[in-house]
């Protein structure tokens, strides 16, 4: 029985004539219309009852459906949102991808910290959630991309303090929403007889609360969450995850209904498949050559009923779960895969294709980390799931379809970003295969089976598809073990965002008593001097941090280092040399004491405070021009602003070039020439997100319902920094360099004002220099450069010839040279008082006549050479390092050419008369 009984006991059940169960087969609590109804109706208990027999009135297409409970809501005193990115961490910075509806209102709106943009409301939210990912194809329900369509309430109890919370009282709770449910699935021409409503109690992200899983003809329609709970160690209820929860003053309605399962409830296809992907999944049959007979069509609409059953999350293994559903069609197993598994794979195209839509259309770029990570993982099993189902139209177009029909606008852009993502993946897996085959040989050796977590590294290293490990281990022996849930656990390893933990030491508890800094630069930027008085000062091992009532002085934050100057009393003026903010409590850090309740003068570091300004503006500035030349995906990854220059991390695709560096600073000095106003303004948050969007926050999310945008031109950014008053005050702005600091993020670094000139005169002063060397015009640089280092490597090229023929001959000559044998073949030992280079040619001139070389130099050090041909057997490192160890040092290598050496030349001559001795134990070992 749940801990949470009471909760599902509702007026409305009891009104209606419900009844409460106990599922004989799960063992869930689940409330039903039907006294004979004896499982919760849900698979595995039971099976697709709607297939061929659908249960509304009417098919629905997706927007349809859309349109129908968004209007359904509306007409219900619902006020209609528009729907978030998938990218979530473009508005919160605890997660990555939009896994529901909820997620666009985490984590201000659910603690009551801002109000709703309305309440009641309904939307329908793309999401994905990585977590699925082999379920798609399976199961015939599952979609990583999915949109949930949504109504929500946000309540507070009638007693909870009105100064706290931005909304107040109770919209609806459970009897209403259960009733809204009832009342929409009617709409829709349900027979409500058939609903089953499943006691589930939901946890997740620190709240809890009761929920019911929505059930009709074995398909899981909604989902009603109430959130009214957050966890305690005191709590009064301890819940499915083995933690203690207590009741929140905040209770919100979290309602998920799922578009795709509606619409396939709708028309009864053998999957929710044909029924969202009706066209896409038309051409890849088409174009793989998927077709079936009258009789294995009829066979396959027998088996979706059934494939409910291979939910990973339900079941421990998959593949037995099919031989059960072979079982009951009365086919083998094999028949029963040979027919499916091209099926399958043909879904899970789709769905990742429409996964990449979202994903690429909302602006991520692949890369190895983060959403990025989480996109290339899709993009990269996406393509390999078409070549083994046979699909050979390129990714770039498939995707383009999903996009299309989603309507994004920069589908150039994202067929761009696949094409460049696939080139790249044929170059990782070229490089990952000779790792597979070292891996496969290893543990043939051990007679073990490649271990799932080297599988999950060499996917995360080098994109290696498990299968694709499969068939290279078994080309060595080896076997593999892959898991059910394996791109699960990948995703596992990146759908979650670097939190730190906030805990609060005993020195910040110090500051709970002081109020809030008033903050003086946000009222005159351009102002240096003020006056205030000196609340507190804490003594710090290094020095004192001193607390005033008001400042100018600007805190580090956002990229932005501290402002610099000095306090001044009467007595004594003391440098205020880093300034940080706590709590809301600005701290300035001074190495003297001017005293608590002091009134100071504060005078800012004028020119530089000056500097940073316009490297901070410039830094938007940048943004906004490398969006417009280099896409509107471009997104701020990082920024650090500094006084003779900044960067900006941008996330992007390909190389910044230089024809899109000077193309970016055209835009960016035209903005500074036009001198245009610099203007701030305090809006609501969820106004500023209607009118400007998500891309408000390149430099992070800011809290509290007011936030500040600086506007810069068109640009327009959620920003805390200071500016410059106008765009002609940064004076210029130069480009010094670009670099790609990781896969997908490319850093800019460039200066403004008078760090720009002395930069600029920085790399003038190096070509004259240049010039003056190759007695040449600065413009003739260049050409003049490049014949030299032409020249020089020629030069180079004729040096290795000569000491090729140097080696040959002195191969040839072996006058002093001792001869070997070593079984079969024939060594030669000879010291040689050549540089490596030589001694390397040389020894390497032997072997591929067929001779094993062991050759010694005492030029600076004893340096060994050893070079073994094919089929000698013995192994060059084993040589190496015994020899290298006679003369005080080490040394190693493969076995077909090493080196090494030591310190001690006195002992050269007598290792090189061990070394057939050597030779010998080597061979022997």
């Amino acid at each position: 029985m749940s801990t949470l009984e009471d909760e599902y006991r509702l007026e409305y059940f009891e009104e209606e004539g419900f009844e409460r169960k106990e599922c004989p087969e799960c063992g869930a609590h689940f409330w039903t219309r039907d006294p004979d109804r004896v499982t919760c109706g849900e698979p595995p208990c039971a099976e697709y009852d709607f297939i061929e027999n659908p249960g509304f009135d009417e098919e629905y297409a997706l927007e349809e459906m859309r349109e129908a409970f968004l209007s359904f809501f509306e007409e219900h005193d619902h006020e209609r949102i528009e729907p978030y990115p998938v990218a979530a961490n473009r508005w919160r910075d605890d997660v990555l991808l939009t896994q529901a509806s909820i997620y666009d209102f985490q984590p201000l709106v659910t603690s009551g910290e801002t109000p709703p943009p309305a309440n009641p409301l309904c939307i329908s939210q793309p999401c994905i959630r990585m977590q699925d990912i082999d379920n798609v194809g399976k199961t015939g329900r599952h979609t990583m991309a999915f949109e949930m369509m949504a109504h929500h309430a946000f309540n507070t109890l009638e007693d909870a303090d009105e100064d706290e919370y931005a909304y107040h009282g109770e919209v609806y709770w459970k009897d209403r929403t259960v009733e809204l449910c009832d009342e929409f699935l009617e709409s829709m021409g349900a027979d409500v007889e058939d609903v089953v409503y499943i006691e589930d109690p939901w946890v997740g992200g620190g709240n809890a609360g009761p929920a019911i899983e929505v059930i009709y003809r074995g398909l899981e329609l909604a989902t009603l969450v109430f959130m009214c709970m957050e966890q305690d160690p005191e709590g009064e209820y301890e819940l499915k995850d083995g933690n203690r929860y207590s009741y929140m003053d905040t209770y919100i309605v979290d309602t998920g209904y799922g578009l795709e399962r509606w619409t396939w409830m709708s028309q009864g296809t053998p999957t929710v498949y044909e029924a969202i992907y009706p066209e896409m999944i038309d051409f890849l049959k088409e174009n793989a050559g998927v077709s079936h007979t009258d009789e294995e069509a009829e066979l396959v609409g027998r088996a979706a009923r059934l494939s409910g059953q291979l939910d990973i999350d339900d079941v421990d293994d998959v593949e037995a779960a099919r031989g059960d559903i072979a079982d009951q069609l009365g086919v083998s197993v094999d028949e029963l895969r040979d027919l499916v598994e091209p099926l399958e794979s043909i879904y899970a195209i789709a769905d990742h294709c429409r996964t990449l839509a979202y994903m690429l259309g909302d602006g991520i770029v692949p890369s190895n980390v983060g959403t990025g990570y989480l996109a290339r993982m899709v993009l990269r099993r996406t393509k390999r799931l078409c070549d083994t189902a046979g699909v050979d139209a390129p990714l770039d177009e498939l995707v383009d379809m999903q996009a299309d029909r989603l309507g994004y606008e920069n589908r150039d852009t994202v067929r761009d970003i696949v094409r460049t993502e696939v080139e790249k993946y044929r170059e990782t897996l070229e490089r990952g295969g000779r790792r597979v085959e070292q891996l496969a040989e290893e543990y043939a050796e051990k007679d073990e089976p490649i271990p799932t977590e080297e599988l999950i590294e060499l996917y995360d290293s080098h994109g290696i598809q498990p299968d694709m490990v499969e068939e290279i281990a078994a080309a060595e022996g080896a076997a593999v073990d892959v898991p059910d849930d394996f791109y699960s656990l990948v995703a596992e390893r990146h759908d979650t965002a670097d939190v730190a933990a906030e805990t609060q030491s005993d020195e910040e508890e110090r500051f709970d008593d002081l109020p809030e800094t008033e903050r003086l630069y946000y009222d005159d930027q351009q102002r240096t001097q003020f006056e205030a008085v000196v609340l507190d000062v804490f003594e710090r091992e290094d020095g004192y941090d001193v607390v005033l009532d008001q400042t100018m002085f600007y805190p580090e934050g956002g990229g932005q280092p501290a402002d610099r100057g000095t306090l001044a009393t009467d007595e004594r003026t003391v440098e205020v040399e880093d300034v940080q903010i706590e709590a809301g409590v600005i701290l300035h850090r001074t190495s003297a004491n001017p005293g608590k309740g002091e009134l100071v003068k504060g005078q800012i570091d004028a020119a530089r405070r000056r500097q940073l300004m316009r490297h901070h503006t410039a830094t938007h500035v940048i943004i906004h021009s490398a969006r417009e030349v280099l896409g509107e995906h471009v997104r701020q990854a990082g920024a650090q602003k500094g006084v003779e220059s900044s960067r900006i991390d941008l996330r992007h695709y390909a190389r910044i070039s230089r024809e899109d560096v000077k193309k970016i600073e055209r835009v960016a000095n035209e903005i500074v020439v036009e001198n245009t106003a610099v203007t701030q303004e305090w809006p609501h948050r969820h106004e500023a997100e209607a009118e400007h969007g998500f891309d408000l926050y390149q430099g992070g999310i800011p809290p509290g319902t007011n936030i500040r945008l600086i506007h810069v031109a068109e640009d327009v950014q959620a920003c805390g920094g200071t500016h410059v008053a106008r765009t002609g005050d940064i004076g210029a702005i130069k480009i010094l360099n670009t670099e790609r600091v990781q896969d997908g993020v490319e850093r800019i670094t460039f200066a403004a004002g008078e760090a720009a000139l002395r930069a600029t005169q920085k790399k003038e002063d190096a070509l004259y220099e240049a010039a003056e060397i190759l007695d040449v015009s600065p413009e003739e640089v260049p050409d003049t450069a490049e014949r030299f280092f032409e020249e020089w490597k020629e030069r180079g090229k004729q040096i290795e010839d000569l000491t090729e023929q140097l080696a040959e001959a002195r191969a040839g000559a072996g006058a002093d040279a001792e001869e070997v044998e070593v079984g079969d073949a024939t060594a030669v030992v000879q010291r040689i008082d050549a540089d490596m280079d030589e001694l390397r040619a040389t020894a390497n001139a032997l072997a591929e006549d067929g001779t094993i070389a062991v050759l010694g130099s005492g030029l600076d050090s004893a340096q060994f050479v050893v070079a073994v041909p094919d089929g000698a057997s013995v192994n060059a490192g084993e040589v190496v390092g015994e020899l290298a160890s006679r003369v005080g040092g080490g040394g190693g290598g493969p076995a077909d050419f090493a080196q090494g050496g030591g310190p001690n030349v006195d002992a050269l001559d007598e290792a090189l008369e061990e070394a057939p001795e050597v030779l010998r134990q080597v061979q022997n070992a």
